[in-house]
């Protein structure tokens, strides 16, 4: 199923760092995203020594910090969508050791939630974190993105579909964003039917997504939407680097991951 995050099906959810592109240039990318119909920004809070990333989102978040940003230039970024995009939502995915714990986790998520995101993402925290992760996102009437892989066990899919309000993040395999193999539609309907059976929040499928037979391959399986990370993360960093055009090569990029994907660009301003 899906509902107001994904409406049509296969949603599309993309992922970039705060700060990488810098915003100036971020914030036009987000505004083609939102003329593109593109679901969900997931916009990551960088922060140093993944180990769920590869090279590619490693180098983003490195670059990101290096340019000083911060949690409140990620949540400005945020405001600043909400204000004048129509279709597409932001999801800010917060790492637990590097943005939460420094602050706390009641200052992280009243942050997050009076940005105007459309959800969170806690990214790392220990067991003993996460429920105080949830109480406090419901309270401040948060959205939470849950994550679980193709092959968790049966407790960690249950948490996963038992706290997730705005949808879970099913990661189709182990090891590093940017690595493994195209997702395999048959692998994928077990856990995807376990998760059915816990919530009615809508089931996105990332890592190894890169195409749009990929794209295909996560619909198939019965997901509401794919997930792109690396694939978007790397288009950007070849045309930045090399003074091209970003926004442009991104609108490439995310017109052929849907090339069936009827959209209606906002009207033209002539004021």
């Amino acid at each position: 199923m899906a509902d107001g995050f994904f409406p049509q099906p296969p949603g599309l959810a993309v992922f970039l760092n705060a700060g990488d592109p810098p915003f100036d240039v971020l914030d036009d990318v987000a505004d083609m995203l939102d003329d593109h119909e593109v679901d969900v920004l997931e916009l990551g809070v960088p922060f140093p020594d993944s180990i769920s990333d590869g090279p590619v989102i490693r180098r983003s978040a490195d670059r990101a910090l290096a340019a000083g940003t911060e949690l409140e230039d990620a949540l400005a970024f945020v405001a600043r969508c909400r204000a004048r995009h129509r279709h597409l939502r932001v999801v800010v995915l917060a790492d637990w050791a590097h943005t939460v714990r420094p602050r706390s986790m009641a200052q992280v998520v009243t942050a997050i939630a009076e940005s105007g995101a459309a959800g969170a993402l806690l990214h790392g925290a220990p067991p003993r974190a996460r429920p105080d992760f949830y109480d406090r996102a419901g309270a401040a009437g948060l959205p939470v993105v849950t994550t679980c892989y193709a092959s968790s066990s049966a407790e960690v899919v249950a948490e996963a579909g038992s706290h997730a309000s705005a949808y879970v993040y099913l990661v189709t395999h182990y090891g590093p964003s940017g690595a493994g193999p195209a997702p395999d539609p048959d692998a994928l309907r077990v856990p995807i039917d376990a998760l059915r059976a816990l919530t009615d929040a809508p089931i996105a499928a990332g890592f190894g997504v890169r195409t749009a037979a990929d794209v295909e391959r996560v619909r198939a399986a019965g997901a509401d939407a794919a997930v792109v990370g690396s694939t978007i993360v790397a288009c950007a960093e070849a045309a930045f680097t090399k003074g091209g055009d970003v926004v442009g090569d991104l609108a490439d990029l995310v017109t052929g991951l849907r090339p069936h994907h009827r959209r209606s660009l906002r009207p033209v301003s002539h004021s």
